[in-house]
């Protein structure tokens, strides 16, 4: 019997997964059915097997990593700028936070790429529903932490940041689905279905777009919102296609492109370091093209075709 007293101590975060995972797993069984008698083949077996195995590596880590993350949040939450006094507004202010500072993290993801290395294991499946949000980014854990110190700076205790983002990461999980068209007026304020098939589209116009997991406003408040649009059709993964469904090369494929370009020879280690950190397919000649500059070129494009 799950005690919900606790549920904002320090078993918070276990309660809250605990709770869900009779659910999520009812939710997927009632998925793949529906994919089975509407014949929409929006599951295949080697793909859900792969979503399992990154989410059990990366759950693994997050164990190993659990004392050390504390530590680093505990730290910052010490020598915290305020004192606040618990109640509805502090929570609301935990949940605002740590959805605001979740996306922060999710734009970095994919725009620096040493950490697009680790996120795009979440990407590069052809396939998305429910247990696609599983498939995790494996090494997330060795960081993530970085991301929510600050708010533990601003005097918010970490057990409580780490509540705020397990709750956010379970809604987060649901909308990865195609079975859900719209949500009404939620479209104006969560991150729906809608909107994430967007973010999990590999076409040019979705790329990089509606990095919320709790709420949409961030993304339209710092111009990464992007409709889903009838006319364009989602296609989900990541370009180019990643030949091999191996689960060791799909959660290595871009850590070795990565060793590939820093080791090429005759290029300044200043170059080497931009190779890690500038974003995904910059390159030292001027031979790459980023997304941003992918985007200019369609929006040129779209602009020139007559009506």
């Amino acid at each position: 019997m799950l005690d919900f007293s606790n549920m904002f101590k320090t078993e918070g975060p276990d309660v809250v997964y605990t709770w869900t995972i009779p659910v999520f797993a009812a939710i997927i069984f009632l998925e793949m059915a529906y994919s089975h008698f509407n014949k929409e083949k929006i599951y295949e077996t080697k793909d859900v097997a792969t979503n399992v195995l990154f989410a059990l590596l990366n759950y693994g880590l997050d164990i190993i990593m659990k004392g050390f993350s504390l530590f680093v949040m505990m730290f910052f939450y010490q020598h915290r700028l305020f004192d606040w006094q618990e109640g509805i507004w502090y929570w609301i202010a935990v949940f605002l936070a740590q959805d605001f500072a979740y996306y922060v993290h999710h734009y970095v993801d994919h725009h620096s790429r040493v950490f697009w290395a680790v996120h795009i294991t979440h990407h590069n499946s052809d396939y998305f529903n429910i247990s696609t949000g599983f498939r995790s980014p494996v090494f997330q854990p060795l960081y993530r932490y970085l991301f929510f110190s600050p708010l533990a700076f601003m005097g918010f205790h970490p057990w409580h940041i780490l509540v705020a983002y397990s709750s956010i990461q379970i809604y987060g999980t649901f909308v990865h689905t195609q079975s859900i068209k719209s949500m009404g007026f939620l479209e104006y304020i969560l991150v729906t279905p809608s909107h994430h098939r967007v973010h999990h589209a590999c076409n040019i116009k979705y790329l990089d777009r509606n990095m919320g997991m709790g709420l949409i406003i961030w993304d339209k408040i710092f111009g990464t919102f992007e409709k889903e649009d009838p006319e364009v059709p989602v296609k989900y993964g990541v370009y180019p296609k990643i030949k091999s469904k191996d689960p060791a090369t799909m959660l290595f494929y871009e850590w070795r492109r990565i060793g590939k370009d820093i080791r090429q020879p005759g290029i300044s280690f200043k170059d080497r370091i931009k190779y890690l950190f500038y974003s995904p397919g910059w390159r030292h000649d001027g031979s790459g093209k980023t997304v941003k500059q992918y985007q200019k070129e369609y929006k040129e494009k779209v602009k020139n075709i007559p009506n």
